[in-house]
């Protein structure tokens, strides 16, 4: 294990490093089973260093949430800029830790912080939305939260359910690329539900 204190300027190394061991250990393990020394040997820092940049093992999970909400946020501005979904262009989205299946953990958990979580990144379809409305990408609407609300939790009810989308679909959303996820059956259908809809009118 390294020295309690690391060197000068590699402040966001060591967090990213805690970071990344926490998200990891999170997911597979949860984050009731998972200490402190535990994340700390994974991301071979002295335990001090969690409590100094974190204040808490709960701080610490805060702080993944929002790691893992900037995350999709960004990569969903990415395609929402660019007015296309291209799979070409995600195929190198799939992040080092597990960030997808720490989400499916974590809206699963029953934790007083995933109110909060869910919150941030239906904020954060808002915005990202109105990027695909100003790109041509999504059409516009007079109800944009109401919008994000509803396809942030159709999302995100999936990942929660990802066990059972496996079963009946084949298709396991926490181990997925972005490439993959839009080429998988899953992806392709729910493209067709997003683009064609159900009713005829």
């Amino acid at each position: 294990m390294s020295d309690e204190s690391p060197p000068k300027g590699d402040k966001s190394s060591t967090k990213n490093r805690i970071l990344a061991a926490a998200i990891t250990l999170f997911a597979d393990q949860g984050v009731a089973a998972t200490g402190v020394r535990a994340i700390a040997a994974a991301a071979d820092v002295h335990p001090s260093l969690i409590i100094h940049y974190f204040g808490t093992k709960d701080g610490l999970r805060v702080a993944c949430d929002k790691h893992v909400a900037a995350f999709v946020r960004e990569h969903k501005q990415q395609v929402m800029r660019a007015g296309r979904i291209d799979p070409a262009e995600l195929r190198d989205l799939r992040p080092a830790p597990p960030l997808l299946r720490y989400l499916a953990r974590a809206l699963a958990d029953g934790s007083p912080h995933t109110a909060a979580l869910v919150d941030e990144m239906v904020n954060d379809a808002v915005g990202y939305l109105a990027d695909g409305v100003a790109s041509g990408l999504v059409r516009p609407t007079d109800h944009p939260y109401e919008r994000a609300a509803l396809l942030a939790i159709w999302s995100l009810g999936a990942l929660a359910l990802h066990e059972h989308v496996q079963r009946l679909l084949g298709v396991d959303l926490t181990a997925l690329d972005g490439a993959a996820a839009v080429e998988s059956t899953y992806g392709r259908v729910a493209s067709e539900l997003l683009s064609d809809g159900i009713f005829r009118t």
